[in-house]
C-alpha cells in the first residue's frame, strides 16, 4: 500500500489491469449487485436536480420507485446508495435497442444536458474507496461481471489507475493524481511493482 495525503491506496490499484468491455458485459454493474451505488450525500441534491431531464429515460417501473421513495435508499449496512427497480436494476439505468444497459445521467451528461456525470462511486468503479476514520481507502474490487475488463485491460496493458484517471482526479483532485504518477514511477525504480 501507499499513502497520499489521508488516502492510502492498494497496490492493486496500480498492478491490476483493467478496461470496461461494455459490448461484452452489455453494463452488467448497473444491474447486478446487493444494493444501489453508494452515493455521497452531497449527490442526492444532484441527482434530484438531473431527473427532470432524464426522466423519460427511465423505465416506468423506475419511475415509480423514484416516486415512492426517491432516488436513494439506506442499505442494510448503513450506506446511502441509489435506489433500485425489483431489487436488482439502478433506477437510472436505460437500455438500448441491443439490451446494452446505461446510465440515463452519464447519457444526458455526454449529450450536454446536465453537468452533473453520475455518482462518483459509479465513475469511480472498480475502485472502492472506503472511510476509515482519518484514512480513506482505495481499494480495487474484483467482481466476476468484470471478467472481460480484466481480460481488456491485460490485452491493451491498463493499470486500474490510468484507466480510472478522470474520476480519481474528479474525487481526489489533479495534484493528488499527480503524486499517485510520481509513486508509481518510483516504486518501479525501486522494483517494488
Amino acid at each position: 500500500m501507499i499513502q497520499i495525503d489521508d488516502v492510502v491506496i492498494s497496490l492493486d490499484v496500480i498492478r491490476e489491469k483493467f478496461l470496461c468491455d461494455l459490448k461484452a458485459c452489455k453494463g452488467e454493474c448497473c444491474v447486478e449487485g446487493d444494493a444501489g451505488a453508494p452515493v455521497e450525500l452531497e449527490e442526492v441534491a444532484k441527482l434530484e436536480e438531473v431527473l427532470p431531464v432524464i426522466w423519460d429515460d427511465l423505465s416506468p417501473e423506475a419511475q415509480k420507485v423514484i416516486d415512492e421513495q426517491g432516488v436513494v435508499y439506506t442499505d442494510r449496512d448503513g450506506d446511502l446508495v441509489t435506489s433500485l427497480v425489483n431489487g436488482k436494476d439502478c433506477v437510472f439505468t436505460c437500455y438500448d435497442e441491443t439490451g446494452c444497459c446505461f446510465c440515463a445521467i452519464e447519457k444526458a451528461y455526454r449529450a450536454g444536458k446536465v453537468d452533473f456525470y453520475k455518482p462518483v462511486s459509479c465513475h469511480l468503479y472498480p475502485i472502492r474507496v472506503g472511510d476509515y476514520g482519518p484514512y480513506k481507502g482505495v481499494n480495487y474490487h474484483r467482481w466476476s461481471v468484470c471478467k472481460a475488463a480484466v481480460l481488456l485491460g491485460e490485452k491493451e496493458n491498463l493499470p486500474v489507475y490510468k484507466f480510472l484517471k478522470e474520476p480519481l482526479i474528479r474525487k481526489f483532485g489533479e495534484a493528488w493524481y499527480q503524486e499517485l504518477e510520481e509513486a508509481v514511477v518510483e516504486l518501479k525504480e525501486r522494483n517494488l511493482l
